[in-house]
């Protein structure tokens, strides 16, 4: 039996996580490197870490980066879930998991929960944006599977700008 375990805010926080390191303008950028960007990030998405809690989640958004990149097996993530578990309580309405961890490991493990919850459900639909020189990453929810692009009105059209560039260089565009 296959549980999924994460909901919509899991999932929106698994998104951000992972590009939580941006190129802005061609300059790399981590937006949980310092202490005043980190704790404005962790406010925003409502996650309360202690300082090695939140060392944990960067190390485990470093790894889910290059799980989705396919540089790193998934089964590394292992470390991360030491001393999580999950409950089940029934009602009315069927059964709902709860997450048991301590406090730091909570939103470590919800983030990789809902990546898991994603490979399940929507396996190939989370990937990193097809522009090398952008550390972004999408959910493609269209239809056909076919999103390549974090944005397409920035590394969209940058990519196509420079296919295009190329071609006209070249003689007859070939």
């Amino acid at each position: 039996m296959e549980i999924v375990a994460a909901g919509p805010a899991d999932e929106a926080l698994l998104l951000d996580l992972l590009n939580s390191t941006p190129v802005i303008e061609g300059v790399p950028h981590d937006e949980l490197d310092e202490p005043a960007t980190a704790r404005a990030w962790l406010a925003a998405h409502d996650v309360a870490l202690t300082e090695e809690a939140l060392h944990e989640l960067i190390e485990v958004r470093d790894a889910l980066q290059s799980v989705v990149r396919g540089d790193l097996a998934p089964q590394e993530l292992q470390p991360f879930l030491k001393g999580v578990g999950l409950s089940p309580a029934i009602s009315d309405d069927g059964i709902a998991w709860t997450l048991s961890a301590h406090q730091g490991c909570a939103a470590v493990a919800r983030v990789i929960l809902a990546w898991d919850a994603l490979r399940i459900t929507s396996p190939g639909r989370l990937r990193p944006c097809a522009n090398t020189d952008c550390r972004l990453f999408l959910i493609d929810r269209s239809k056909p599977n076919t999103a390549r692009w974090c944005s397409m009105a920035i590394c969209g059209n940058r990519m196509k700008a420079r296919r295009h560039y190329q071609r006209s260089k070249t003689p007859n565009g070939q």
